[in-house]
């Protein structure tokens, strides 16, 4: 089964070096712009990581995000990886209490990057093998 990633960051620039970054990978990519459509989509299509920016315009930021994402049953499992420049040590802890399982800070290393999805997956798939 191919892992589904979804990407949000209102910035074109910023999604177009992720998806450049994973599109080589043995990943299925979506895109959102915003916190609302970002919900609508793993609503629909189910996830299993989310990259997902904490500054964005619009009703809902990041953190309103996250915190939707963990009360949703459907959608709690879905790992919450926070890819934003706000990198200040409170601003790590209001992701996390969000409900963020990583905090990357921009500027990201695009390699590191894929090193992290590579952990994340091993990790769901580890999960999966234990649940079965």
């Amino acid at each position: 089964m191919k892992h589904r990633i979804l990407l949000v960051d209102d910035n074109a620039e910023v999604r177009n070096l992720l998806r450049l970054t994973l599109v080589t990978s043995p990943y299925e990519l979506r895109e959102a712009t915003n916190g609302v459509a970002a919900l609508e989509i793993m609503r629909e299509w189910k996830p299993n990581i989310v990259l997902l920016d904490l500054m964005m315009p619009g009703e809902k930021n990041g953190l309103q995000v996250s915190r939707e994402i963990r009360q949703d049953p459907a959608l709690k499992e879905v790992h919450i990886t926070m890819l934003t420049a706000r990198g200040q040590q409170q601003d790590i802890q209001e992701g996390m209490k969000a409900g963020a399982d990583a905090y990357i800070i921009k500027p990201f290393s695009p390699l590191e990057l894929r090193r992290h999805i590579q952990d994340v997956v091993e990790v769901i798939n580890r999960r999966r093998l234990e649940g079965a």
